[in-house]
């Protein structure tokens, strides 16, 4: 059923098209964990037919890369994409799994205010049921703020089973506390992320300034960084 993806080609595909279209960015940046970053990534640049396409080719191609690995079941119900940017991710990753992979999953978005007037409720898309299993797709995971807002809403919609979460780049840094966010909510919220890419696959694709720049800033909020890396 599930094509290879080849190992680790579509993730260095990823990155130049990162590089490409502008969705990888450098200079002074303020993360929404408050960090000052010397980049910046933001998925809402692949923002044409063409772009999106790819997009969602490599959010599909890290779902089956993870459940021909056993880390994600093959009974996904519903890609779930947080407002705003989560939702694009949701459709076009669900459409590019039909069509690629012959895998047909629902996709659902969070509304940001619930509505009071027609089918109402919070959540548009797929309405999730008791026992699904639901992946959530995002951007980006920088300190987990964002999961941690949407996770209890999804819970609370159903009994659901979050099989996961699929992000674009894991910026490897520290959470709430010392250790990486990626950690603390596996910890704290029961949860996988599952990163198209890591930060550290990207340093070695970086002119050597912007490559100090980003491992001084590694260094202040990683975990476990070493300038060998």
């Amino acid at each position: 059923m599930f094509e290879s993806t080849g190992k680790g080609g579509y993730k260095q595909n990823f990155i130049s098209d990162m590089l490409d279209c502008g969705a990888l960015k450098f200079g002074e940046f303020i993360t929404k964990s408050g960090r000052l970053s010397p980049y910046f990534i933001n998925t809402g640049a692949f923002n044409t037919g063409r772009l999106i396409c790819l997009l969602g080719g490599y959010y599909a191609a890290c779902i089956i890369e993870n459940t021909k690995k056993g880390n994600i079941p093959e009974n996904i119900d519903i890609l779930f994409g947080p407002a705003y940017k989560g939702i694009p991710l949701a459709a076009v990753t669900a459409s590019v799994l039909f069509t690629k992979y012959e895998m047909e999953v629902g996709f659902a978005f969070n509304r940001k205010e619930q509505k009071d007037h027609g089918e109402g409720g919070s959540i548009v898309g797929k309405t999730p049921q008791d026992g699904d299993n639901i992946l959530i797709l995002d951007d980006v995971i920088t300190a987990g703020t964002a999961a941690r807002e949407l996770i209890p809403a999804i819970r609370s919609a159903a009994d659901v089973n979050i099989r996961g979460m699929i992000v674009s780049v894991d910026r490897m840094e520290k959470g709430q506390g010392e250790h990486t966010a990626v950690s603390e909510l596996r910890k704290d919220l029961g949860i996988e992320i599952f990163p198209i890419i890591t930060i550290m696959d990207i340093i070695p694709q970086v002119d050597e300034i912007h490559k100090i720049a980003m491992k001084e800033y590694m260094d202040k909020y990683c975990t476990g960084f070493t300038d060998d890396q």
